[in-house]
């Protein structure tokens, strides 16, 4: 197999848009697609795929890190995202549908904006290029999750895996329990590093230089604008969309490093995050929807890598299945126990730290 038809792989990702597509144009029971899609059809499949935890060699990561094919594919997701976004508005404003179908098209916009939105949000927001920063802050803008940027970047990466990370699941900590502490506290979070950040340059907490401040008056704009070119009904389905992709994305946060805790060292500081420190899927389909989001371990162990050179670990703790297939786990707590902490009985003694 070329390269070139290797890399032609991550456009199945916009198989979601596709389905997002059929679910605005038929309504009805197709108004859910999406959602039946992400969390029925893949997780039904995965099942009954083996994980590949196969590795690019030297040669194809350097030829994938020098293609800009990944890059623009990123990119597209954006203008995707923003005339879903449109096409779901206009919608919601023109048409009179059943009670049912505004449920289908707010959870599968709400997926548009979980996948589309903060996840490829995630991925742009850990590059370095100006435009590449700019897009990231769009992406989250379409989920009312700006804050993100900061938080995720500043706050998670350096505190995952510990007790002061609102990202972090807790060992016995349920999914809904963890939503709200999350939620919360990232936010604030997010409020406090910003402060930190323009108190070291001797920058007044309440001025443009506040990123903070920046985002929520963009967000309240989006808001105002489309009460105003909609309607305050249409607004509010945008926010439960947001809210939607918003779960998601605290959901996918749960899953990914639950139950895990980096080691305290005598100086006071923790050991370095390694590849064990985040719970870690091969399974190829929730991969290649998520850009390779569920090889969280080598996201983590080193955040700088794009999305098509990420690896896989031996000693990196493994999901039974694909990200779509744990995020369903997860909503149901006694399930989620059951597994889940064999797994981290399974590997307490296995894992051996690497060198910090």
């Amino acid at each position: 197999m070329t390269a070139r038809i290797k890399l032609l792989k991550y456009l199945s990702a916009f198989t979601l848009p596709l389905t997002m597509a059929i679910a605005l144009s038929l309504g009805g029971w197709w108004s859910f697609l999406p959602f039946v899609y992400v969390f029925g059809l893949i997780p039904g499949v995965e099942l009954f795929l083996k994980p590949q935890p196969i590795n690019l060699t030297a040669a194809e990561e350097a030829l994938a890190k020098a293609d800009p094919f990944f890059d623009w594919l990123l990119y597209l997701t954006i203008p995707t995202q923003l005339g879903f976004l449109a096409w779901y508005l206009i919608s919601i404003n023109t048409h009179a549908f059943e009670a049912f179908e505004y449920v289908g098209l707010v959870l599968s916009m709400g997926i548009m904006c979980g996948v589309f939105g903060i996840n490829v949000g995630h991925e742009l927001g850990h590059r370095t290029k100006n435009h590449e920063i700019k897009l990231a802050k769009i992406a989250l803008a379409s989920s009312l999750y700006m804050h993100f940027y900061i938080e995720h970047n500043r706050g998670h990466h350096k505190r995952v895996a510990t007790y002061d990370d609102p990202a972090t699941a807790r060992l016995g900590e349920n999914i809904f329990v963890f939503w709200i502490r999350s939620i919360t506290f990232s936010f604030l979070s997010a409020w406090e590093i910003e402060a930190k950040r323009l108190k070291k340059k001797s920058q007044p907490w309440f001025s443009l230089h506040n990123e903070m401040l920046q985002f929520m008056f963009i967000q309240a704009c989006i808001l105002i604008g489309i009460a105003i070119l909609f309607s305050i009904q249409t607004m509010a389905f945008f926010i439960l969309a947001a809210l939607v992709g918003i779960l998601l994305l605290e959901t996918v946060n749960y899953i990914e490093h639950y139950g895990l805790q980096r080691t305290l060292k005598e100086n006071g500081r923790f050991e370095r995050t390694n590849p064990h420190h985040s719970w870690n899927s091969n399974h190829v389909i929730g991969r290649l929807m998520l850009f390779e989001l569920s090889r969280h371990s080598d996201h983590h162990y080193e955040a700088s890598r794009k999305y098509q050179v990420l690896r896989h670990h031996d000693e990196s703790p493994q999901m039974p299945t694909g990200y779509p297939g744990m995020m369903v786990m997860a909503l149901m707590p006694p399930l989620w126990f059951y597994v889940m902490h064999r797994r981290l009985d399974a590997i307490s003694t296995e894992v051996e730290p690497t060198a910090t």
